[in-house]
């Protein structure tokens, strides 16, 4: 019974777990009105879909308390108080803490957090197993402002057909926004820092196909009228948007897995809360086999040293990454010497 005054919790039966919507008039999307209970329910219907992209991963949680027009916070550690059913994870810091972060094993811990206002979960691109070797390489096409969707999917069908050529196949996912992130599951066992080395070959390779519509610069400044192939989100602890996942704004798009074939015409404005269930039982997950197959990135490391032997060589790493032996030095370009 709830106090008086008080709407009571709705629950929803999730395999042998109970997972309740706290307050099931609390509106999130304003532009059809979805409540808490409709965000609940839209991860359930997606079942492994959305559990697929976290399985066994240490996973950030975009909280939205008070709707997706409110304000928002990431937070790693798992929440209190909280049941004794959800799995969790130590990840250990450079600093030597560690922190308990949500481990999804099952449909239910994402219904759970979902009820405390998560959004969007966001996934570490490695297994509780082994924190130090992401088992896939992520590319994350990001145009400049004022570019239209239409030349980033340009550019991700470009990612296709280099992984292609190398007999490599790349599950593409629109972010909810303008960004295409592209990822390329591995068998491998390598250090993070191998994942950005073949990622700046391959960028470079379609900024060559693509001169002045791609770019592989890292500085923004630097970047024109482009779409940046970033290829910098591949350390251990980078943590993106998972597959499914709503966007914080009040028409509550999602991030959404596609067909190659759909992306010459996939617009993320088509992809909500309202809509992707439906895309989704009607024609399935398009990245239901994104674990069946794990590619090896060695030819491509090969290529990725020839590129720096004979090319431009090494290239500016984010701040996240240790500096590398060959590296220019990370200044802005206004701080660059002109002598």
């Amino acid at each position: 019974m709830g106090m008086a005054g008080q709407e009571p919790p709705l629950e929803l039966q999730v395999d042998e777990r109970v997972v309740g919507a706290t307050s099931p008039s609390k509106v999130f999307f304003s532009t059809r009105g979805e409540t808490e209970p409709d965000l609940v329910r839209y991860h359930l219907s997606l079942g492994e879909g959305v559990l697929r992209g976290v399985h066994r991963r240490p996973t950030v949680l975009k909280r939205c308390p008070n709707g997706a027009e409110g304000e928002f916070f990431f937070q790693k550690r798992l929440p209190r108080p909280r049941p004794d059913w959800p799995e969790s994870v130590a990840v250990p810091s450079p600093s030597g803490r560690k922190a308990e972060e949500l481990c999804p094993t099952e449909l239910a811990h994402i219904g759970w957090v979902v009820d405390l206002g998560c959004l969007d979960l966001n996934p570490w691109p490695v297994r509780r197993e082994d924190f130090e070797h992401p088992d896939a390489l992520r590319v994350d096409l990001d145009p400049q402002p004022g570019l239209s969707f239409g030349q980033v999917r340009r550019v991700a069908l470009e990612v296709q057909s280099v992984l292609e050529e190398h007999r490599l196949y790349g599950h593409p996912k629109t972010s909810g926004s303008r960004v295409i992130h592209v990822k390329l599951p591995i068998g491998t066992r390598r250090e993070s820092t191998a994942f950005r080395r073949v990622g700046l070959a391959i960028a470079r390779e379609v900024e060559r196909r693509l001169p002045g519509i791609a770019t592989s610069t890292w500085r923004k400044q630097e970047r024109g009228d482009a779409v940046f192939v970033d290829c910098s989100q591949n350390a251990r602890d980078r943590a993106v948007a998972s597959a499914y996942g709503l966007r914080v704004d009040p028409a509550g798009r999602a991030s959404c897995p596609a067909e190659c074939s759909e992306l010459k015409e996939v617009e993320p404005a088509g992809l909500t809360i309202a809509t992707v269930p439906g895309i989704f039982s009607e024609r399935g997950d398009p990245s239901a086999s994104i674990d069946d197959v794990s590619h090896s990135v060695e030819s491509r490391l090969e290529l990725a040293r020839k590129a720096e032997r004979d090319g431009p060589g090494e290239a500016p790493w984010p701040p996240h990454f240790a500096k590398r032996k060959g590296e220019p030095r990370r200044v802005r370009p206004s701080r660059r010497s002109t002598t």
